[in-house]
């Protein structure tokens, strides 16, 4: 009922002016790089809603089973920011190549993004070109 009321206002204020949420991302691909198989696979991509209405993210779907991306719960208010964490299997040796797509209520509704890299079955091959 709150959410109902302060829709409704937002409404009245904005009359005359257009109401809209926008989604900013800080990044719209994140890359991996190259990681050992069986480590961590979560990162997060930061986003802002710069617009004037609350943000909904509506879904958030990945382009096959080794991708798990998982949305924000709740509308996220106007100058907020919030995260959408994407969790990829790295048991899957080889390159990373996946896309995740956000749906939401901002003016640009359907936003894709992106994740690359590699994993690599030797860990220890990985851990030592970075020293």
């Amino acid at each position: 009922m709150k959410k109902l009321v302060l829709i409704a206002l937002l409404a009245l204020i904005g009359h005359g002016v257009q109401a809209q949420a926008e989604i900013s991302f800080k990044q719209e691909t994140i890359d991996y790089g190259k990681i050992a198989k069986g480590s961590d696979g979560v990162r997060v991509f930061e986003f802002t809603n710069t617009g004037n209405q609350p943000l909904i993210i509506s879904d958030v779907k990945s382009s096959c089973g080794c991708t798990v991306p998982k949305k924000p719960e709740g509308p996220v208010a106007p100058g907020a920011s919030s995260t959408i964490q994407v969790k990829y299997d790295t048991n899957r040796v080889g390159p990373i190549r996946k896309t995740v797509t956000v749906y939401s209520n901002a003016s640009e509704s359907i936003k894709a993004l992106k994740i690359k890299g590699e994993v690599i079955a030797d860990g220890k091959s990985v851990l030592e070109k970075t020293k």
